[in-house]
């Protein structure tokens, strides 16, 4: 279990990030299409998990913005952002923002995702949904780097995760 803040309040996740240097947990999530995907979806290619609680809010949005940004500087890889939202506010959301180099992904059918990264939010107004963390990974689901950011309304250290890649 981690302990965050959510508008400096306490809140705690269900567990900890995978640590660097582990293979990454496999998952199913749901794509704009409603499809599932799974890591061996993307092969090879080095990821970049941007986990966010909702692209509804502004520092998640944010977040996909500013990452979608990097994303077309980076070769062989892919950057998900995986949230609780539906694949159809996902699509809206990036459709409207222009956003070409992300892939939003949903967690929709399950928690699994959640639970086995350890991002679950188990107490506090934002209980079910995901902390913002983002956690990269090599070509070989090696974990590069993981942060759990402590404060939800905070943005990520994109700098420490684009120089993982």
């Amino acid at each position: 279990m981690a302990t965050i803040t959510f508008l400096g309040n306490t809140i705690h996740t269900n567990s900890d990030l995978p640590r660097v240097g582990s293979q990454a947990p496999d998952f199913v999530l749901v794509d704009r299409d409603l499809n599932n995907v799974t890591l061996a979806t993307y092969g090879s290619k080095k990821k970049i998990l941007n986990i966010v609680p909702s692209l509804d809010t502004s520092v998640c949005a944010t977040s996909a913005r500013k990452f979608n940004e990097a994303a077309a500087k980076l070769a062989d890889t892919v950057v998900l952002v995986i949230s609780a939202d539906l694949p159809f506010a996902s699509k809206r959301f990036c459709d409207t923002e222009g956003l070409k180099n992300v892939t939003s992904l949903s967690m929709m059918r399950s928690r699994n995702f959640a639970k086995d990264y350890g991002v679950l939010i188990e107490d506090g107004p934002l209980a079910g949904i995901t902390a913002r963390s983002v956690v990269v990974l090599g070509g070989d689901n090696k974990v590069k780097h993981a942060q759990l950011v402590k404060e939800i309304a905070e943005e990520p250290d994109y700098a420490a995760a684009l120089a993982a890649v």
